[in-house]
């Protein structure tokens, strides 16, 4: 990000921001004579998936200070998004209430 501006959060208004992105997938291994999946020939390594499919993912910020998360979607970062991007997510109040911490 060109822009040396800090994000400011409504609800604390403090600077201490995480973006986030979960995902989830189903991972899948053929079973064969000698192992689960292809690539296992010796010992079940987890990460020697032979299909691996995503169902769900979720962008957002967080605000490390009181916990408010604003959706925000950022699968392709190039030079054209910055931080005036990330404030008017910010702004635009998606908030998810039930994320907030209790300080």
């Amino acid at each position: 990000m060109s822009n040396t501006k800090l994000l400011v959060c409504p609800i604390c208004k403090n600077s201490n921001f995480l973006m986030k992105y979960e995902a989830t997938y189903v991972y899948s291994y053929f079973i064969d004579s000698d192992a689960p999946g292809l690539s296992n020939t010796e010992e079940f390594l987890p990460y020697m998936f032979d299909n691996r499919e995503q169902k769900e993912t979720k962008q957002y910020l967080e605000c490390n200070t009181c916990g408010s998360v604003y959706k925000c979607y950022f699968n392709i970062w190039d030079k054209k998004i910055d931080i005036k991007d990330l404030q008017a997510a910010i702004d635009s109040g998606s908030t998810s209430e039930s994320n907030i911490k209790n300080n």
